[in-house]
Formats: C-alpha cells, sequence, structure tokens
C-alpha cells in the first residue's frame, strides 16, 4: 500500500521540518502521553513521601523506615535489565504496560498492609513496575523522537514533575491527616487510566518491534536476566543486613556483596566503577547524583515532623518547590545554546546538590528557620535538574539504537543501585545512633541520638556529591567539551 498521503506519511513530513517540536503534529500525541505517564510517577513519589513517616509510625516500623524506599530500588533493578531485554527485541509496548499494571498492584498491597513487612513487599512490586516503566519510556524517546528533540522532552518530563511537587505533598498531607495514609496509596492507581489510554496507541504505532526488524527470535539474553537477580538478590540482602544491626547480619551482607559486585561489573558499560571517560562516567555520574540526592531526601519530612514538630502536610511542603527549580534547570540544559556549555553546567548543578545536602541538617539546630529547608532543596533541586536530564541526553547520544535499551538500563540500574546502597548505608547509620526510637531505652535517650542519627545520613551524602562534581569533567571523550 502506497505510504502517499497516508497519516504515517504526514507525520514523516512533518517531523522533517526544521520548526517541528516536542507539540508538533508529529509528536504532540505521544509527547501528552509519555509525560503523562510520568506525571503518575511524580505524583507517586511526592505524595507517597510525605505519607511514609506516618505510615511507618502506625505499622511500628520506624527502624524498617529506609528499607521503605529501597525497597522500591531493590526490584527495580531486576525490572530495568528486563526492559532493556524486553524492549531492545520486542519494542517498549510490552514492558509499559506491564510496568504500569505492577506499579498499581503494589499500591494497592502498600495500601493494604497491616504490617511494616508487607508494607515493603507492595513497595517492592512497586519498583518492579517502576523498572519496567522508566526504561521502556527511554527506549521510547530514542526511537521517536529525533536527537534535536530529545533534551526537549527530557526537560517535558522534569517540568511533569512541577504540579505533583506543589499539589502532591499538599493532597498527601490533606488526606494522611483527615484520612489515613492508606488513601494515599489506594487512591494513586485511578491516574493510571488516563496515561494507558493516551499513550500506548502511540507507542505501539511508532515503536512496536525491534529495530529495524533485528533480534532475531528475540530470545532473551538469559546471562544479563540471571546477572539482573543477582544484583536484585543482592542489594536485598545487603539493605536487609543494613537494617538489622547484629553479628549474625553480617552472613546475609556478605553474600549480599559476593552477589552483587560481579554481576554489577557485568551489567554495566567496562570502566564504570573508575570513571572511564564518555558513557561509563556518564552513567555512574547518574548513580552518584541520584544517590546522594534521593537518600538525604529521604530522611528531610522524617528530621522536620521528629524534630521540628511540623505536620506531614507542612513537612511535605518544604520540598513543594524544588519540583519547580528541578524542572527549570532542566529546561536550562535543553535550551540549544547550552549544548556547548552541558559538562559546566552538570558541574555546577552537583556543587549545588553539595551544598544543600549541608545546609539541611542546620534546621536540627532551633536557632534556624525550618524555611531553610525549602530554599535549599530549592537550589538542589535546580543543581539535580541540570545532572539528571543532561545524563540522559549524553547517554542516547551515545547509544546506536540497537543498544538504546541496555544502555538506558545500565543507567537505570546504576540511579536505582546507587539509592539502594546508598540507603543501605545512611540507613544503617541512622538505626545505630538511635534514631528509628526503638533502639532507645527511654524518650530521653532517643530524642537525644535523633540530632546525631540526621547529620549521619546528611554529611556522607554531600561528600558523595561532591565526588560526583568530579565525575562531571569526565562525561565527554577526551578532546571533546
Amino acid at each position: 500500500m502506497s505510504a502517499l498521503g497516508s497519516p504515517d506519511a504526514a507525520v514523516a513530513d512533518d517531523a522533517a521540518r526544521p520548526d517541528g517540536g516536542v507539540l508538533s503534529r508529529a509528536h504532540r500525541a505521544l509527547s501528552v502521553g509519555i509525560v503523562s505517564v510520568v506525571l503518575l510517577i511524580a505524583f507517586e513519589a511526592t505524595a507517597v513521601g510525605t505519607a511514609m513517616p506516618v505510615a511507618a509510625r502506625e505499622l511500628d516500623g520506624l527502624a524498617l523506615y529506609a528499607f521503605a524506599f529501597s525497597g522500591y530500588f531493590t526490584t527495580s533493578l531486576f525490572g530495568m535489565v528486563l526492559a532493556g531485554q524486553w524492549s531492545d527485541r520486542k519494542g517498549p509496548l510490552g514492558a509499559l504496560t506491564t510496568g504500569i499494571a505492577a506499579f498499581a498492584a503494589g499500591l494497592l498491597v502498600a495500601g493494604t498492609a497491616r504490617v511494616m513487612w508487607v508494607f515493603i513487599l507492595g513497595r517492592a512490586v512497586q519498583g518492579l513496575g517502576g523498572g519496567l516503566v522508566i526504561v521502556a519510556l527511554y527506549v521510547v524517546v530514542g526511537r521517536a523522537y529525533p536527537e534535536r528533540l530529545r533534551p526537549a522532552i527530557m526537560a517535558a518530563f522534569a517540568a511533569s514533575w512541577v504540579v505533583p511537587s506543589v499539589v502532591g505533598p499538599l493532597a498527601s498531607g490533606a488526606v494522611t491527616e483527615h484520612l489515613g495514609w492508606r488513601w494515599v496509596f489506594l487512591g494513586i492507581p485511578v491516574l493510571v487510566v488516563f496515561p494507558l489510554a493516551l499513550a500506548l496507541p502511540q507507542i505501539r504505532r511508532r515503536t512496536a518491534g525491534p529495530v529495524g526488524g533485528s533480534g532475531g527470535s528475540g530470545a532473551f539474553d538469559r546471562r544479563r536476566i540471571r546477572l539482573a537477580l543477582a544484583v536484585s538478590l543482592g542489594a536485598g540482602l545487603l539493605q536487609y543486613a543494613a537494617q538489622d544491626l547484629r553479628p549474625l547480619s553480617l552472613l546475609p551482607g556478605l553474600a549480599g556483596a559476593a552477589l552483587l559486585a560481579p554481576a554489577v561489573l557485568a551489567l554495566l558499560p567496562r570502566g564504570t566503577y573508575r570513571a572511564a571517560r564518555g558513557l561509563p562516567s556518564v552513567v555512574l555520574l547518574r548513580g552518584v547524583s541520584a544517590g546522594s540526592f534521593i537518600a538525604a531526601e529521604s530522611f528531610v519530612p522524617l528530621m522536620l515532623v521528629t524534630q521540628r514538630g511540623l505536620s506531614p502536610t507542612m513537612a511535605g511542603f518544604s520540598l513543594a518547590a524544588g519540583g519547580g527549580t528541578w524542572a527549570l534547570g532542566s529546561w536550562v540544559q535543553s535550551r540549544p545554546g547550552a549544548e556547548p556549555y552541558r559538562g559546566r553546567l552538570m558541574t555546577s548543578g552537583m556543587v549545588l546538590v553539595a551544598a544543600a545536602i549541608t545546609a539541611a541538617p542546620s534546621v536540627l539546630l532551633p536557632a534556624v528557620p525550618v524555611w531553610t529547608v525549602a530554599v535549599a532543596w530549592g537550589f538542589g533541586c535546580f543543581g539535580m535538574g541540570l545532572v539528571i536530564s543532561s545524563t540522559s541526553v549524553l547517554l542516547l547520544q551515545l547509544s546506536a539504537p540497537e543498544e538504546a535499551g541496555a544502555n538506558s538500563a545500565a543507567l537505570q540500574i546504576s540511579d536505582a543501585l546507587s539509592n539502594v546502597v546508598l540507603l543501605a548505608a545512611t540507613g544503617a547509620a541512622f538505626a545505630a545512633l538511635g534514631g528509628g526510637g526503638t533502639a532507645a531505652t527511654t524518650a530521653t535517650a532517643a530524642d537525644a541520638a535523633r540530632p546525631a542519627a540526621f547529620a549521619a545520613v546528611f554529611l556522607p551524602m554531600a561528600v558523595v556529591a561532591l565526588a560526583g562534581a568530579w565525575v562531571t569533567t569526565r562525561v565527554h571523550e577526551e578532546g571533546r567539551g
């Protein structure tokens, strides 16, 4: 059948025009659809983060608080590798639909949990779905958008966090206080319907199947799947050992490290651990930046609720401005004139992240106003907008079309694994210094220990972020920008 005059021919013609953008006729429906998927994830992250301190307290699980976050990232590691394999061989549609379904199911499990470990199980199911979704979306961007439009669609992803960052904490705090924290989890799955209806037909049409019909029988690389399972199991054992501070916990910790280290080295680009120039450093930077920032941010609402007496609503609202500044940073890196200065922008971004993490625990001093956190986190989020979107753009620039899934999975593995490892480390330090409260024999002892416990979370993460500033100097090949 001739393509002349067909919708596909019109789309191709429009896409080739120099002035065509992400909202042009060629890309409008797809852009709105996939940004809506990111919007769903953003609402989950901002709303759930606000409700988490109350949920952990009611389920008598403050000592496992970090595990409720890292459980998500642990299973997402397997989902990311699976999605990379799935997308490269069969297209991203199947991975995306399965991921959204698992994401919604995990929310339902967490929202109906009666004990903390069931709650963590729900978060783990969410993580599997989230890992599938995020890698599939990267493959969609790599296949459906020309290189000149990729910075703009990444900026749109960041912009989709603005409304959730403002509305999410307020809505979540109000629901938590008046209806209960469970409704924060049980209400979010309703949002699944709109992204599915809008995005999936366009993804089926534009990105279905392997690149250029390649992929042979479409068989999965069983070795990479086994490595992904090893990474997830190893990360889970490591996290469990970090939260259970007994001598016997050394055994699962050592077993986790033995599984994790060789599997990670095999899944990430060669030279990632030593910050080799180019793609390895891009992948490493993603982990360093995301891990340090998320590990610190996970404890901000808890610190404000327990140390400064804020309500869950106000504690969550302290992070609200960050969505707007993150989007602003992502928009800055998307400007055509910013491309020659991408490396410098990323370095500046990591310095801002380190400064924000350093400033946050200053509110442990009663004389420091609580709004200091909101201001500091706004600057930190601006830095994250510069860095995270830039790593996504650089990864797609350095990836052949048939490698986009595997390389996107590597980027997200670095992101999630860093979250798991750094949350395990900060969670262990937090619990060891009495942050969970359950380890202390008296309320006075718990109150005395908690400020030090929070300082043990934030200050090491600031050092990690500063190390990320050095990694930004190695994301380009020798002799380039």
